[in-house]
């Protein structure tokens, strides 16, 4: 923490683009104080409308204002790509941590499934997994946490492998340290940081797939406003009423690029020697 707060002082990148992630936590969390509108609310009569000082982004085929659903669909999209990269990041850590750490047996189980799921295109399969499962929000995380822990697995062993041969690591071992103390206290902290960037340089891939799957209609359902949803609900407007696509287009657009600018000043902050 103490690091972060020196980053936020000497780092301008990073306070900017740190303020400009707030901005966004921020638009997500105050959907419902500054959407003009119920972004649910069908008015049919109002249906098509183009962009206007009524209706800043126009206004979809049931009439509902486009602007008050993608400040909603901050909450959807954000919320949801924070608790995936959360999810993978815990379980492909520690996944990675144990395979590293006690090798043998549990090495090569957890590698050996890894391998099995590299194998398959990673979009390919995720498609598939929620087909599966069924379209839904919930069930696209559980996809696409299947298919993207592998990563985080292969990278928290490799560094384990490294670490655990280190002079303070055997000396805790040969003191009788015990197995779940040398982890917590000697492992995870000297990985933590790099895996942590890690996650946080994914955080606009991630959102990309999830907005994928919902545009082709395996993540969230009608009537969520959900950015990748409305551009599937927007694609056969494009000619007529293109502002369906573009508006929701932009604010991924928007939120990738803050979030990946971030994870690469973040990893300046975290780990300076790899700072360009």
């Amino acid at each position: 923490m103490e690091t972060i707060i020196k980053g936020l002082k000497t780092n301008r990148a990073f306070a900017l683009f740190s303020g400009l992630v707030a901005l966004l936590l921020l638009i997500a969390i105050m959907a419902p104080v500054i959407s003009p509108y119920d972004p649910l609310e069908a008015i049919m009569k109002n249906a098509y409308l183009p962009p206007s000082a009524e209706h800043l982004f126009g206004t979809d085929k049931l009439g509902r204002d486009n602007f008050s659903r993608i400040l909603y669909g901050a909450r959807y999209s954000i919320s949801s790509v924070l608790m995936l990269v959360a999810i993978i990041f815990v379980v492909g850590t520690t996944l990675g941590i144990l395979a590293g750490y006690f090798g043998g047996k549990v090495d090569i189980v957890i590698m050996r499934f890894s391998d099995m799921m590299i194998s398959f295109p990673g979009m390919i399969l995720a498609i598939a997994v929620a087909g599966v499962l069924g379209g839904s929000l919930f069930n696209a995380i559980i996809a696409l946490t299947i298919v993207s822990w592998t990563k985080y697995a292969r990278l928290a062993r490799s560094m384990v492998l490294k670490i655990k041969k280190r002079d303070f690591v055997e000396a805790a071992v040969v003191n009788g340290g015990k197995a779940v103390h040398i982890l917590w206290t000697h492992i995870v902290p000297n990985i933590l940081p790099l895996m942590v960037i890690t996650a946080a340089s994914d955080i606009g891939a991630m959102m990309m797939e999830m907005a994928g799957l919902s545009f082709l209609g395996f993540g969230s359902q009608p009537p969520a406003p959900e950015w990748g949803l409305m551009l599937n609900e927007g694609r056969q407007q494009m000619q007529t009423a293109p502002w369906l696509m573009i508006f929701p287009g932009i604010a991924i657009f928007i939120t990738v690029v803050i979030f990946n600018l971030w994870g690469d000043a973040l990893r300046d902050v975290l780990d300076p020697r790899q700072e360009n």
